[in-house]
């Protein structure tokens, strides 16, 4: 029998074995609710997640509508017979095109926003309705598998308990039969014992009478010893077998505890890892992607809001006045076209439609000459003073109005304190304060420069109208016959390439001009000039006048180029004939320039003389003008980008592309190979080109860029000693203060005594001052021989 106190130790045993196992069951249930709980959070993310999706939807559709009727709204005004005309012409004013593009861009966005709402609701949605079906599909499987394995776990717990349970019972059995053993082993010692004292107490006795007494009493004892022995030896085999069922439980438990610990250990490390992996089983990927999808639809509305933007900056930067007001000139060329000249209307049958200069008017009309040349120059003066006054006004205008004040990228910057974003905004150039002070002075400077504007149009038209009087007293007086001799071969030059008749007059005038003064003009026949003043220059040449004559540069180069090439590009039969079209493209295909060139040479020999005179003028020209390209930016290429089109068209039938590039090509060739590709003077009678831009040498502009500083001096020295075998010098006074604006003109005070050799132009003298030779401005002398002035 077992001791109270091993039973009760056993007793602690198992009730500290039960409170362990109790504590793994309540941990495995609180994991299953743990499970449940995550389920029920992830659930209302998603469905929250639909939600708010499904909101953001109805909000972006909302606002794509609100969009399209902003659009709708001012594209109907638009839509009008008058604005339709802006609309097919390609050229529109610069801010049509920034509107347009604007309510584009709100089209667009309306456009972009629809999709976004459509992509939330019908991409976005049901991919968080997949992954919420998914989720809860999984985790049901994967409650079903952790339940398993929570069953398993106990399983082995139960085990373990009743492995422990028997060791307990079959040690407690062996320890019981031992003690038995141990009982019996006593009962044994002591009966031997007992036996022993008994024959040492009976061996002196030795009567007959009692020896049968002792032999039975020996015989019993003996007997009493066997009985022992045997008890001893059941009890012997029975702890044996007890002990060594102990020994078997014992290790059976120690085998049950240590696969226990190992389970145990391998559900909480292990099992509840992959059981929660399980549960997540593809929900993130799941996730990423349909937030993914998100993020690439917000990316792709942005770029194409960015690139809407873009459009429109681009316009912004292209806001030109002067564009705009060419296009406006010439969509509406007939309005702004200028009417025809009145012609002189005879009365009574008087036919006589030129002035009189005949005695007795003849003094008359002599002394208003000069008069009014004299009123001309002070009212040029002036009206040059009020002009600089206008344009140092607007100057001061444009930058008022074009003051960098957009930046509004500090608004933007959020801080946790919204009062910082009000004084931002407050503080900007924007504010009331600052919006006031600069439309008064915006205002006031506004009125001046109308003010001044009005007073030198006025001023303006008073000169033209005093120009043309003078003119036209001038020519009938004989007065615009020059007297200088540089003038006078001119003027014969002129008359000989009059009579020559193979240049046309419009081709050798403006080729003369840009020769003289636009060499370095940078953009030249690439930048559009004024169409009015292309219009002017165009009906004058029609008219037999020459706008360019003289050493005037007040034309615009841009302008007058622009007259070079429409006059090519206008001619019935382009200057390249196209029955040569096919042989001058299979010219361009070899790659020898110098055997192209000679190819080149033999198809162009067959056209006409005149043709090919004035071919060799043109790209003898062409040729000087490109080796000005580092100032002028036009290499022979670019050349022959702008005059390809207009000298050569391309037949119909042909890709205009390719054949337009090879026709660029060809013209490039002829720019570089003009030498080697026209005949010489001695081949070709006829004008050539020189670098002075004309047929004879000529007398360079004061303001001309084609000499050297060297050159013109030289110039003025040769022309004076001519003029010194021919004309006398002529005496002038200085009206005004002057200061030379290159190294060519002279500077001199008013009241200064200056000497005239002769007229450079019709506004520039040839002379002298303190010993030094150059230019003088005939506006600010009074010359003293009034039949030259």
């Amino acid at each position: 029998m077992t001791s109270p106190a091993k039973f009760k130790k056993d007793k602690e045993i198992i009730a500290e074995y039960d409170t362990q196992v109790k504590e793994i069951r309540a941990q495995l249930t609180e994991q299953m609710k743990c499970l449940d709980q995550q389920c029920e959070l992830r659930v209302q993310l998603l469905q929250d997640l639909q939600d708010f999706f499904r909101k953001k939807a109805e909000i972006e559709m909302d606002y794509s509508r609100n969009l399209e009727k902003l659009a709708e709204r001012f594209l109907a005004k638009t839509r009008s017979t008058k604005d339709q005309q802006f609309k097919k012409d390609q050229n529109v004013l610069s801010p049509v095109n920034c509107w347009n593009l604007l309510l584009n861009q709100v089209k667009r966005e309306s456009r972009d926003h629809t999709t976004l709402s459509d992509i939330y609701l019908n991409n976005i949605i049901p991919r968080f309705v997949q992954v919420s079906e998914d989720s809860g599909r999984l985790f049901k499987k994967s409650k079903e598998v952790g339940q398993q394995l929570q069953d398993d776990l106990m399983k082995v717990l139960n085990e373990l308990y009743s492995v422990m349970k028997t060791y307990h019972m079959y040690n407690a059995d062996s320890i019981s039969a031992q003690s038995k053993l141990k009982e019996a082993e006593k009962q044994e010692e002591k009966q031997i014992g007992k036996s022993v004292k008994q024959e040492d107490r009976q061996t002196p006795r030795s009567p007959d009478s009692s020896s049968n007494v002792r032999i039975e009493e020996k015989h019993v004892r003996r007997s009493s010893v066997k009985k022992i022995e045997k008890m001893k030896e059941k009890r012997q085999a029975k702890y044996t077998e007890n002990k060594l069922k102990a020994i078997k439980a014992r290790n059976e438990y120690l085998l049950a505890l240590e696969a226990t610990n190992a389970s145990v250990f391998k559900y909480y490390i292990h099992d509840l890892s992959d059981l929660i992996d399980c549960c997540d089983l593809g929900y993130h990927a799941s996730l990423n992607r349909a937030l993914r999808t998100f993020l690439s639809a917000e990316l792709n509305l942005e770029q194409s809001k960015h690139e809407g933007l873009d459009a429109i900056e681009n316009a912004v930067e292209n806001l030109d006045a002067t564009s705009d007001k060419q296009r406006l000139m010439e969509m509406y060329n007939s309005v702004f076209c200028p009417p025809m000249k009145f012609e002189f209307q005879p009365h009574m049958g008087d036919m006589a439609s030129q002035l009189c200069a005949q005695q007795p008017v003849q003094s008359e009309l002599v002394q208003r000459c000069q008069q009014l040349q004299s009123r001309l120059s002070t009212l040029k003066i002036e009206n040059e003073e009020v002009k600089k006054t206008m344009e140092a006004t607007l100057q001061t205008i444009q930058d008022i109005v074009t003051v960098e004040d957009f930046d509004v990228s500090d608004c933007f910057q959020y801080s946790n304190s919204m009062e910082s974003v009000k004084s931002t905004v407050s503080e900007t150039f924007m504010s009331k304060p600052s919006i006031a002070k600069r439309r008064a002075n915006q205002q006031e400077t506004e009125q001046f420069y109308f003010t001044k504007m009005k007073e030198y149009l006025e001023g303006r038209n008073l000169i033209t109208k005093l120009q043309a009087k003078h003119d036209l007293l001038q020519k009938t007086l004989g007065e615009s016959q020059r007297t200088d001799c540089s003038l006078a071969r001119r003027s014969s030059t002129v008359r000989k390439q009059d009579s020559s008749q193979a240049i046309p007059l419009v081709v050798e005038s403006c080729i003369r001009f840009i020769s003289r003064h636009g060499l370095q003009h940078e953009g030249i026949f690439r930048v559009s000039g004024s169409q009015v003043e292309v219009n002017d220059i165009k009906n004058a040449f029609e008219r037999g006048e020459d706008p360019l004559a003289g050493d005037q540069n007040d034309h615009d180069m841009d302008s007058i180029a622009g007259v070079l090439k429409l006059y090519f590009r206008g001619l019935e039969h382009p200057l390249f004939p196209k029955d040569i079209f096919h042989d001058l493209m299979a010219c361009v295909t070899m790659d020898n320039l110098q055997e192209r060139a000679l190819h080149i040479r033999k198809v162009l020999l067959v056209l006409p003389k005149t043709t090919l005179i004035i071919m060799r003028y043109l790209f003898a020209f062409l040729n000087h003008l490109s080796q000005f390209s580092e100032e002028n930016m036009m290499d022979p290429y670019n050349l022959a980008i702008c005059f390809g089109p207009s000298l050569m068209s391309v037949p119909e039938g042909h890709d205009q592309v390719s054949c337009q590039a090879h026709v660029n090509e060809l013209i490039k060739t002829i720019i570089i190979q003009h030498e080697n590709i026209f005949p010489n003077s001695r081949e070709l009678e006829g004008p050539v080109y020189s670098r002075g831009g004309s047929t004879e040498d000529y007398c360079d502009s004061p303001h001309g860029e084609t000499t050297s500083a060297e050159d013109s001096t030289q110039d003025v020295a040769t022309e004076h000693h001519t003029s010194d075998d021919e004309c006398e010098p002529i005496e002038a006074i200085a009206k005004f203060d002057y200061v030379g604006r290159t190294a060519r003109e002279l500077s001199f005070k008013k009241g200064a005594s200056l000497l005239l050799y002769q007229r450079a132009s019709d506004d520039w003298w040839e002379g002298r001052h303190n010993g030094i030779d150059g230019l003088i401005p005939h506006q600010y002398i009074v010359v003293q021989d009034t039949l030259i002035s």
